[in-house]
Parts: C-alpha cells; sequence; structure tokens
C-alpha cells in the first residue's frame, strides 16, 4: 500500500498554552485510532530550531537558522490504500491538531 506523509508547519500551530493539553489528548486520540486501524508506520512532533545539518563530507552545523519561514512542526507517516483514506487522516489529525495539514505520497522504494 502507499505510504502518505501528513505534516504541518509549527508557525501554523497557534493555540494558547491552556489549551495544549486538550490538543495533545485529541491529537493522541488520532494516533491510537490510526494504530487500531492498522496504518501508523511513524510519526512525532518536532522542536523548532532544533535540526543539525550534516554536510556529504560528514561536517555538522546546527540550524536551521532564523531566516528559515517554515518549519516543520510534526508528521505522520500512514500505510492506508489510497490519496483519499489519507485525506481522511489528515482531515482527522487537522481538526484534533487545530491546524491544517499538507498531504505528500512518499516515493515508492522496493527495498523498504
Amino acid at each position: 500500500m502507499p505510504r502518505y506523509l501528513i505534516s504541518f508547519d509549527d508557525g501554523t500551530m497557534t493555540i494558547p498554552d491552556g489549551e495544549l493539553p486538550a490538543v495533545a489528548d485529541a491529537a493522541h486520540e488520532v494516533l491510537r485510532a490510526a494504530k487500531a486501524a492498522g496504518v501508523w508506520v511513524t510519526g512525532g512532533g518536532l522542536l523548532r530550531q532544533q535540526a543539525t545539518y550534516v554536510a556529504v563530507d560528514g561536517t555538522a552545523r546546527p540550524g536551521p537558522f532564523p531566516e528559515t519561514k517554515a518549519v516543520l512542526g510534526g508528521f505522520c507517516v500512514l500505510d492506508v490504500t489510497d490519496l483519499d483514506e489519507a485525506l481522511v487522516w489528515a482531515a482527522r489529525t487537522a481538526a484534533a491538531c487545530r491546524t491544517p495539514q499538507e498531504v505528500r505520497l512518499l516515493m515508492d522504494d522496493p527495498e523498504v
């Protein structure tokens, strides 16, 4: 089955601090439902501005830098039958997280 990446820009998540526990509970409810449906592959939230870049020569440098406009805030990978099913899960995730989601098909890799 195809795998889809569902993700969001953390700049779009503007939830008052007092509401974060309810959002976390709702997001975890969707996660548990995806696991129960057998479509969950992996996912999680990401800390803003906590990336390290590794060059092809192996050297590492901190980043992203402040001029970065969009930063991935969280993601999940689902193994579903088609785009329509991925969109259903994205809608559930968007409602739970109170932020729009981007849906992208992952390229097929015969070795995975």
